[in-house]
């Protein structure tokens, strides 16, 4: 149905549009008046804007709550060449719903977070004027999210989905003179710009496979067809679910395509809460649970899905166990949990991981901005110092996100605390927080689809629950290691109430999909096909156990004798080696530089050099074509122009002076001469007219 008929029947699917247009008047409203309003104001139109996106996305919620079939929306007619006709519809169903409710839900409160953060960071940055290009950013990276879980077709969806691999590369990049040599920010977000070029490839090669066999990118259509004339396509099938996979291992940072996300820490706090928990990681859990009708048919497509997302799950967690910046220990757990989720929709079980995907975005966020919340806590502490000393001005070393630097923090950010602790427990999967529920869910899952992936996760959720364990004691427990955090204040509401709320839904979001009542299933089975997944009490008495005994390691290892001021890690003197390629991330970075990035650089430098210099400037260009473009123009020139060309023409002037010469005598000046050329004349014409 049409914008205005869906508007003319007072239906609430007539909104659906708004939810895209909100965040796009919010930035809008900034960038042209922003300056003027003040940082105030900017925060309030633009928390304000995603706000009034999240009411949208509950009047969605109501709607299908009457009418669970969902609806497409149609806002314009887009692109028709040919067969491809590629309207800008909404797809209004309880999966992008779902998708609607807890992207907006959640960035609503980091746009607030964001308010108190950015007033604080810009000016520790010395940069305030940029506090509203900021949120101008923040606003498009939600609507271009928006664009992408709303779309009804593939065509539309990659819209979205490049237009928040652009945001990303904005916001990685936000202090982009910062970093490694001035100049470390703005190579993390080329990493992820690049890096992501790689999985758009797969999206694009899948789309063009899609319209090739289908006649047309409309998922009702593409679906249909999967579910007709499937089974005498699987080899087209597979090869479009294989290359949705790459677009997938991309935005939501798997193996291969994993190495970004941790780099993405560069970006102020609230933009890795964005991009880890509500928006752009999603995305690529998101596509292959909308596909599921292509997996479905394509198993070898599916099982590798499967198969990547829990070998992601374990890998990025033992990499975690190891890393010290506080904010990179929440990177690989995005990354690891994101495996979880990929693992799951690979067996089937899509509701599980839809339902790990929402505990997930409010226990992550939490993290993130908790984090954010400890870092400028001890980033005050140290400008406090720094202005006691009356050296305001001056550049001490000291890195605020070092958890090495920390400890003791439990006693000055009692707010923070509290809510880490509720967040790092409910990621590591303890009762009856949420991400118990959606962990053992997919586990439960596994348990019966793969038993390999089932002990992969398994071992992952051990090593998350060690992790995170590790990280809340070298945090919050022990003694300050440095003075910084001796005078680390709490930070004011505006930044802890969002905290406080994002804890509320990492206590409670557990009863989205609890067992018995399998709300969460029940909503989604109208979009997906879902099986029921029924509780295990033997699956959840061995991942708790097996996260208490994780967390209890932890207390061995860092809490009976926490880290001294410039002491080493107590894990590297147990694990040697191990901890090192841990701590090294497993020189996958240098893996790709060795085998990738060095003969690429090697090969531009040949083709610039060699090829581009050497061959096609120096000999090509100045040899060939030069040379011969000056001994043809010279000849075009001697021989040519002047004896042919300038011959014809000085022969012509030659010519007309000699006619001109013998025709001198005509022109004496004598009237008799001319009287008597005249009587001649007259003679001649009588004699013609009587002889003739």
């Amino acid at each position: 149905m049409s914008f205005s008929e869906v508007l003319q029947g007072g239906n609430l699917f007539a909104y659906a549009p708004l939810i895209i247009a909100f965040p796009l008047l919010g930035l809008l409203v900034n960038m042209i008046f922003g300056r003027r309003l003040g940082e105030r104001a900017v925060g309030i139109i633009a928390s304000g804007a995603v706000g009034l996106s999240f009411v949208v996305a509950i009047l969605q919620f109501l709607a299908l709550s009457s009418h669970p079939e969902g609806t497409s929306v149609l806002i314009a007619d887009w692109i028709t060449i040919g067969q491809l006709a590629v309207p800008w519809s909404l797809q209004v169903d309880t999966l992008s719903v779902t998708m609607m409710l807890m992207v907006t839900g959640v960035s609503t409160l980091i746009h607030i977070y964001a308010i108190g953060y950015m007033h604080e960071d810009v000016r520790f940055q010395g940069e305030p004027g940029r506090f509203t290009r900021f949120f101008v950013y923040f606003n498009l990276f939600v609507a271009t999210m928006m664009v992408l879980v709303t779309a009804d077709n593939f065509l539309m969806m990659f819209v979205g989905w490049e237009g928040v691999g652009l945001c990303s590369y904005l916001l990685i990049g936000f202090w982009y003179e910062k970093g490694e040599a001035g100049i470390g920010n703005a190579v993390a977000g080329k990493k992820a710009f690049i890096t992501n070029r790689i999985g758009d490839f797969g999206f694009l090669i899948a789309m063009f496979l899609v319209f090739g066999a289908v006649g047309s990118l409309q998922f009702t259509d593409v679906f249909h067809w999967a579910h007709e004339h499937g089974l005498e396509n699987v080899g087209v099938i597979t090869a479009i679910t294989l290359f949705l996979l790459l677009g997938a291992t991309g935005k939501s940072a798997q193996i291969p395509l994993f190495v970004w996300l941790p780099d993405a820490m560069a970006g102020p706090t609230p933009v890795s809460a964005l991009i880890h928990a509500a928006t752009m990681v999603t995305a690529g859990i998101y596509m292959v649970a909308r596909n599921q009708a292509l997996y479905e048919v394509a198993g070898l497509s599916s099982n590798l899905v499967a198969l990547i997302g829990a070998a992601t799950a374990l890998f990025a967690a033992t990499i975690a166990v190891a890393q010290f910046d506080i904010k990179r220990v929440l990177a690989y757990s995005t990354i690891s949990q994101l495996g979880f989720m990929l693992a799951a929709v690979g067996i089937g079980a899509q509701v599980a991981g839809m339902f790990h995907l929402v505990t997930h975005a409010f226990f992550k966020a939490l993290l993130f901005l908790s984090a954010g919340s400890v870092i400028q806590g001890i980033e005050h502490g140290h400008h406090h110092l720094k202005h006691a000393r009356g050296n305001p001005d001056g550049e001490e070393a000291f890195d605020p996100n070092d958890m090495r630097n920390m400890g003791g923090l439990r006693s000055k950010m009692k707010i923070t605390f509290w809510v880490y602790l509720i967040g790092a427990l409910a990621l590591s999967g303890i009762f009856p927080l949420a991400g118990f529920w959606s962990k053992d869910e997919i586990l439960t899952d596994a348990s019966h689809e793969s038993t390999v992936v089932f002990l992969l996760l398994t071992l992952a959720a051990f090593f998350t629950a060690f992790y995170m364990g590790r990280q809340i004691l070298m945090v919050f427990f022990g003694q300050p290691r440095s003075e910084a955090v001796k005078h680390a204040p709490e930070n004011p509401p505006v930044m802890t109430v969002p905290l406080i709320l994002l804890a509320v839904g990492a206590i409670l979001g557990g009863v989205l999909n609890i067992p018995g009542m399998h709300t969460l299933t029940d909503w989604l089975e109208h979009t997906l096909h879902v099986h029921v997944s029924e509780f295990n009490i033997t699956v959840a008495a061995l991942s708790t156990a097996l996260a208490l005994l994780a967390i209890g390691i932890a207390w061995w290892v860092y809490g009976r004798e926490p880290m001294g001021k410039g002491k080493p890690d107590p894990l590297r003197r147990v694990l040697g080696p191990v901890f090192v390629g841990m701590e090294n991330k497993w020189w996958v970075d240098e893996l790709y530089q060795f085998l990738i990035v060095r003969p690429y650089i090697y090969l531009a430098d040949i083709l610039a050099d060699v090829v581009d210099g050497r061959f096609w400037h120096d000999w090509f260009h100045d040899t060939v074509l030069a040379r011969s473009f000056r001994e043809g123009t010279r000849w075009l020139n001697e021989a040519f122009d002047m004896r042919v060309i300038d011959g014809i023409a000085n022969g012509l002037g030659n010519l007309t002076q000699a006619v001109s010469d013998r025709m001198r005598f005509l022109q004496t000046g004598y009237v008799r001469n001319y009287a008597l050329s005249f009587f001649v004349g007259v003679l001649l014409v009588l004699s013609y007219f009587i002889f003739g």
